[in-house]
């Protein structure tokens, strides 16, 4: 019997449960267009205000998977991948990719662009020159043969229904939803091949999920659905109360993350030991590593040796980018203006409001609100010193990278630091606050 939109809409209005097999219907004929957008948004704000249970959010997922081409690399090894809910000056895909690649994992990495307060990997990869982020499958299964890893963008064949329903939610308010969440990213990471997700959800002030108790009903339900689909997986819940490493900004995080492969010690610690931690989960579930304790050896040895910065270097090149500035050791975009904050009076850095630093940085011309916005890559902050530290008034604590010298602006990003007579409590060096196993 045909689906009619109509009663399927009210069924939802109504508060009852989904059958799975119709509500996957439901969407395929929406991907497919012979239900007209009005009546899926219809359907999105029913389903928002009325949830959905687990059964229903699989179903969901399942009907975003299998509305476009599924990759299939098994015959390279059990895929791995890694997933962040957004924060600010989250590079961490930038440097764990090539590590775990390093340990003969093979990593289909397919990431987003920044969008608000939060950056996006794509962005902080076309800030090298040349670099190309949109490869057909066939030059993805290419280089998935040769090198191990991809670092590419969503195309049109993956998991399309999401990107139709992604649009919808955004117009009509219904992003804050923890099924559509769910099933929008697990969908495309077991879409493009990946059989060992770990999932970097964030909790704090920079975060979407403010709240510990938030950050792991997400985690847990992003845990579950994943492994309903047959996948290992396992999150970590991290802090983003303070922005991640040293920059924050496009090209400046692809120059920490360099500095972090080639094994410098940044002047802020944070970046180096979540990527660590997060790589060690993704070997230890694609079984390259029998316990924790060997994984994260492995991938240390990875990240020191200079394997995985041989491994980005070799990715760059095959994607169309110019490799010039990491080989000399020089920034890949210089801002034209440098502006050092400092501190107010002698007192402890003891906060910073991580929400109102990304808004800073799109103001600045470092991120969108729209997906269509173009940023410039130059922009953003470094900092000299971690939470908690111990200054004098007038001493050094973050450097602006700006287009101009706008004395509104410089204002705006010194407001977004507090000071203190008391040093904070300190986080933990690798930020990572739970760990939320498979229930298995």
């Amino acid at each position: 019997m045909a689906l009619d939109p109509r009663a399927f809409i009210r069924e939802k209005r109504d508060g009852h449960t989904h059958d799975p097999e119709q509500l996957q219907a439901f969407i395929a004929a929406c991907a497919s267009r012979a239900i007209p957008d009005y009546q899926a948004s219809a359907w999105l704000m029913a389903a928002f205000l009325r949830g959905l249970d687990a059964t229903e959010t699989d179903a969901l997922t399942r009907a975003y998977m299998h509305s476009g081409r599924i990759f299939d690399w098994t015959r390279l090894g059990v895929a791995a991948d890694k997933h962040s809910t957004g924060g600010v000056g989250d590079k961490i895909s930038l440097v764990l990719a090539p590590v775990v690649a390093a340990c003969g994992v093979p990593v289909p990495m397919v990431s987003g662009r920044g969008l608000g307060h939060t950056g996006g990997t794509l962005d902080k990869l076309e800030s090298i020159p040349g670099f190309d982020v949109h490869l057909d499958p066939a030059a993805m299964k290419r280089q998935m043969e040769q090198l191990g890893f991809i670092m590419v963008g969503q195309g049109p064949d993956l998991a399309p229904a999401d990107g139709l329903f992604y649009s919808l939610r955004d117009v009509i308010s219904t992003v804050e939803s923890e099924p559509f969440i769910v099933a929008s990213i697990v969908s495309k990471k077991i879409a493009e091949g990946s059989r060992a997700i770990v999932y970097d959800v964030k909790s704090g002030n920079g975060a979407f999920m403010k709240t510990r108790e938030q950050a792991r009903s997400l985690a847990r339900r992003l845990v579950d659905v994943t492994c309903g689909m047959g996948a290992a997986a396992s999150a970590l819940i991290t802090d983003m109360d303070w922005p991640i490493g040293v920059a924050v900004g496009n090209a400046l995080e692809m120059d920490e993350s360099w500095d972090v492969l080639r094994g410098r010690t940044p002047l802020v610690p944070g970046t180096r030991e979540l990527t660590l931690a997060l790589a060690a989960e993704m070997v230890r579930l694609a079984g390259a590593a029998p316990d924790a304790t060997t994984a994260l050896a492995r991938v240390t040895r990875a990240l020191d040796d200079g394997s995985a910065a041989a491994k980005f270097l070799a990715m760059v090149r095959a994607q169309g980018g110019s490799t010039q500035a990491f080989e000399a050791d020089t920034a890949l975009a210089p801002a034209p203006v440098t502006h050092d904050l400092v501190a107010p009076r002698d007192a402890h850095l003891a906060s910073c409001d991580c929400f109102a630093l990304g808004e800073w940085l799109v103001a600045a011309g470092g991120g969108r609100l729209k997906k269509e916005d173009a940023i410039d890559p130059r922009v953003g902050l470094t900092l000299h010193h971690a939470r908690g530290a111990r200054l004098r008034a007038g001493e050094r604590f973050a450097t602006l990278h700006l287009a101009s010298a706008d004395e509104a602006l410089i204002a705006r990003a010194a407001a977004c630091f507090t000071w203190g007579d008391t040093a904070p409590e300190p986080m933990p060096v690798d930020r990572v606050l739970e760990r939320i196993p498979s229930a298995s």
